[in-house]
């Protein structure tokens, strides 16, 4: 798998409920179309375990069968809805691509 990775924020003026809520809900709708899509996985962050990771609201794991999937994603049209969904929403994020490798299983 190939993974989009994105950590986000949410608006000063929003509630943690609210963004989650929007995310996994209206912004969810945007994101399901996304051509070659496999695996859509979201984390509500409940809690930071060190100072420096405070902040921060979600986190979602987009996965594709390659890294071309992924970019072809990024490229189409579905992908420019959702961005234009997000606006000027004011929240921050950090956005990754990469490979995945499964490191351990029990």
């Amino acid at each position: 798998m190939f993974n989009l990775a994105l950590l986000a924020a949410r608006p000063a003026d929003w509630s943690h409920e609210k963004f989650i809520d929007w995310w996994r809900g209206e912004h969810a709708e945007m994101t399901y179309p996304l051509p070659g899509l496999r695996v859509w996985r979201h984390t509500a962050v409940s809690s930071a375990l060190e100072p420096r990771s405070e902040g921060w609201d979600g986190l979602s794991v987009l996965s594709f069968d390659s890294e071309d999937a992924a970019r072809a994603a990024l490229a189409s049209q579905e992908w420019a809805a959702a961005v234009r969904h997000v606006g000027d929403m004011r929240g921050r994020r950090i956005a990754v691509l990469g490979d995945e490798r499964e490191m351990y299983r029990s």
